[in-house]
């Protein structure tokens, strides 16, 4: 009775499990924000550094959009938190992003931000207006087959 009992637990917990755990968030890859915007993550490295590119689809000057590089972080748990900074080639703003990766209930992965723009000042006395914040979601972009 004892190895039926100990077989049938093994079974259920084997089919239980893939239910226990959260899928891995993985930020590699191509992501397009909630305004358009569109981004690259390179791969990880060990410590969780990662660089690419973002191109913004929404600006405020009259300058040719271009692809800016970005640089980041992020801890290495299932829905890590992360944070990276894009240095816009095209204009003397910088913007900082804060966010966390999610996986939905149907798998899907998900990315929660928060960031600080900052844009050039001419004086001290223009500080004031010179940083913005917001917000964006980002899903995964769909690979394009050629």
């Amino acid at each position: 009775m004892v190895p039926t009992t100990s077989l049938l637990l093994l079974l259920g917990l084997a089919l239980l499990a893939p239910g226990l755990s959260a899928d891995q968030c993985d930020l590699t890859g191509n992501w397009t924000n909630d305004l358009g915007s569109n981004m690259t993550i390179g791969k990880l490295s060990s410590n969780g550094e990662f660089a690419g590119t973002y191109i913004t689809a929404v600006t405020t000057t009259k300058k040719e959009i271009k692809a800016s590089p970005m640089v980041g972080t992020q801890h290495s748990n299932t829905q890590p938190t992360f944070g990276f900074t894009v240095n816009w080639n095209f204009t003397d703003s910088t913007t900082v992003f804060t966010g966390q990766c999610f996986v939905d209930e149907h798998g899907k992965e998900i990315l929660k931000t928060m960031w600080l723009l900052r844009s050039h000042a001419d004086s001290i006395d223009d500080n004031w207006k010179a940083t913005r914040v917001g917000i964006n979601t980002f899903t995964r972009r769909a690979e394009v087959m050629e």
